[in-house]
């Protein structure tokens, strides 16, 4: 049976086993419960774990530990450091000291001092600095020394250009960087350490040598030399500044020294603050002079009269001194107008000053200043003739020919947004007939319309049954020029002071015949009697009465629209009653008196003028529909 498989129904009981019972799990030793290794199973029956079964020999081709234990945990490898980890913050002292000569040789023996300096080498990242302790009472200071590697390739120390490394370093040697010669005498532990730790030998160290100069100025007792005596200046700077603050004197000066020579005044403004005697001097800037527009001609400083002999301890980026004595500034008493003062190798010719500058004078120092002296401050402009306008270049307008000339960047030429406001959406209509040369162009009929708000003109041609000719746009909305003109660099354009009854109007070499016009024109006319002569109206009003249109507004529409008016407008109300039905004594009679037909027709308000009734009855009037006869 122990060859069976262990399936269910190949398994079968023991008839021999009657005892069943189950070894207790757990033992009692000194009151706690210890669990219990049992060896055996139900009814004493050894366990198969304790058989000598499985204490024989495993094969290992059938058995891997790794199955059971894992695989094997590998050794740990060592941390990898950089280079700049491992020697950062080390890095290697050398006390040194350069020797630097005096270049002009004083009263001492000694022409040289000698400088202390510490030489740090950065292991980091291989690099040098040179820094000098701070001496007592030295001013002078080791100007920056920049660290240089290996990368910036500077400062070789030899001609093959190998760079220092701490291998070259050493005790007692010379160190050649920037072109100074620095001479290493000693070093601190941990450079010693490193060193021998590296195999290098040190040299015996050497004694930092002393500054002669320095020395001598310590045993040098400056208690027995005489100090030369100054007398302080009465001048409180505190109280003059309190009594002074904001109060300035200001100059009106002109400067005749230019650069190119020639006697071109230049007008200047010269201040001179009470506060603290400073000076400053601007320019005083006109249009279109062709210098730049600098802010200051000079900044405000203690002005010196002689600022080519100034002291020796006098800073040569600026004309302040230290030694008030020798050197002599600008009073109030010195800017007088009429004076000529020599400012920086520059003549300025004071010839006036302000209200408040007279009253210091006059007041405090009791000196009255000259009145302005006349003083010509530009020169006369030369006339140069007008520049003239270049010709029609053929592309566009000529309006866009001379408006390229104005600028640099091309714009659109102006419109007059006045008159495109007024007279926007106006227009005026005329009938035209063509002045035929060909059979087939007689009876074309046309109508053409002038636009008010920019001039410009519209031919349409009016279609006819059976004609042969297509009706419809003839000439598109464009400024029409007078022949002879078309390549003119100024032509002359058609107004409605050309379209008289019977005008022939040449459009690009077609003539057309005016042959009438709406009742618009005819009212425009009246409006703007300036721009047309007598002859056209009147030959407009014979051709609106001849067709009834005119009768036929002064039957219909109100009476005073066209008689009253007021006194002003009597020249304008005298053209329009020689129009109406009534007889010359009725129109002297209404103009005479202007409340005459008001009282005729019932009228009891007051009467507008002419140029209004014009604007607002008349003008809708023949902007409506009509009907020809």
């Amino acid at each position: 049976m122990d060859g069976l498989p262990l399936l269910p129904g190949y398994c079968f009981k023991d008839p021999t086993v009657t005892n069943y019972h189950v070894s207790h799990s757990f033992n009692i030793k000194n009151g706690h419960c210890i669990p219990k290794i049992s060896s055996v199973g139900i009814g004493k029956i050894p366990l198969d774990a304790e058989s000598v079964q499985y204490t024989k020999f495993t094969d290992t081709l059938k058995f891997d530990p790794t199955l059971t234990y894992g695989r094997p945990k590998p050794k740990p490898s060592a941390v990898f450091r950089p280079h700049f980890v491992t020697y950062d913050k080390k890095c290697l002292a050398f006390q040194g000291y350069f020797k630097e000569c005096v270049p002009l040789p004083n009263m001492d023996d000694d022409n040289y001092r000698i400088r202390h300096v510490n030489i740090v080498y950065f292991l980091e990242d291989d690099t040098i600095t040179v820094i000098e302790p701070t001496v007592q009472n030295r001013p002078l200071k080791l100007r920056p020394s920049p660290r240089q590697t290996c990368e910036t390739k500077q400062n070789p120390k030899n001609d093959e250009g190998d760079f220092w490394h701490w291998k070259d370093l050493n005790v007692g040697i010379d160190m050649n960087l920037h072109g100074i010669v620095y001479r290493l005498c000693s070093c601190d532990n941990f450079t010693k350490e490193y060193l021998l730790s590296q195999g290098i030998e040190l040299n015996p160290e050497e004694q930092l040598p002393f500054d002669p100069y320095s020395q001598k100025r310590k045993t040098t007792n400056f208690a027995n030399i005489e100090k030369q005596s100054e007398t302080k200046s009465n001048d409180d700077k505190l109280r003059r500044f309190l009594t002074y603050d904001g109060k300035v004197l200001r100059f009106f000066a002109v400067c005749c020294n230019n650069d190119n020579g020639e006697d071109d005044p230049r007008p200047y403004i010269i201040r001179y603050y009470l506060a603290d005697g400073c000076v400053d001097i601007s320019e005083v800037f006109q249009v279109n002079s062709g210098r730049d527009p600098f802010p200051k001609f000079l900044n405000k400083i203690r002005l010196p009269k002689n600022w080519k002999n100034l002291s020796n301890d006098s800073p040569s980026a600026t004309t302040e001194v230290s030694n008030t004595k020798s050197v002599e500034y600008y009073e109030p008493q010195d800017f007088i107008v009429g004076n000529t003062l020599p400012i920086l190798a520059r003549r300025f010719f004071i010839y006036d000053c302000d209200d408040f500058t007279r009253r210091y004078y006059s007041e405090c120092m009791r000196i009255d200043q000259p009145t302005r002296i006349a003083v010509q401050l530009s020169r006369e402009k030369k006339s140069y003739p007008p520049p003239q306008i270049p010709p029609h270049i053929g592309i566009g307008t000529p309006d866009d020919t001379l408006q390229s000339c104005f600028s640099f960047v091309l714009k659109s030429p102006k419109k007059d947004v006045t008159k495109y406001v007024v007279n926007a959406g106006k227009k005026l209509r005329y009938t035209a007939t063509m002045d035929w040369v060909h059979p087939e162009d007689k009876g074309r009929d046309f109508i053409i319309e002038y636009f008010l708000a920019n001039s410009h003109i519209l031919i349409t041609e009016l279609p006819k049954h059976n004609s042969g000719i297509k009706g419809g746009k003839f000439l598109k909305s464009m400024l029409l020029p007078k022949p002879g003109c078309f390549h003119s660099d100024n032509p002359e354009y058609y107004s409605p002071s050309d379209f008289g009854l019977g005008s022939i109007i040449n459009v690009f070499g077609h003539r057309f015949i005016i042959t009438g016009a709406d009742l618009m024109v005819y009212r425009y006319m009246q409006a703007n009697v300036e721009k047309f002569t007598a002859d056209m109206i009147e030959s407009y009003r014979n051709h609106f009465i001849k067709l009834g249109m005119l009768k036929d507004d002064y039957n219909h529409m109100p009476l005073f629209g066209l008689m009253v008016c007021h006194q002003g407008d009597a020249d304008q109300s005298r053209k329009v009653i020689g129009d109406s039905r009534f007889d010359d004594g009725q129109s002297r009679k209404l103009m005479e008196s202007p409340g005459e037909y008001s009282r005729v027709s019932g009228i009891t308000q007051q009467v507008p003028p002419i140029s209004v009734l014009i604007e607002t009855k008349v003008m809708d009037a023949a902007l409506k529909p009509r009907q020809f006869p």
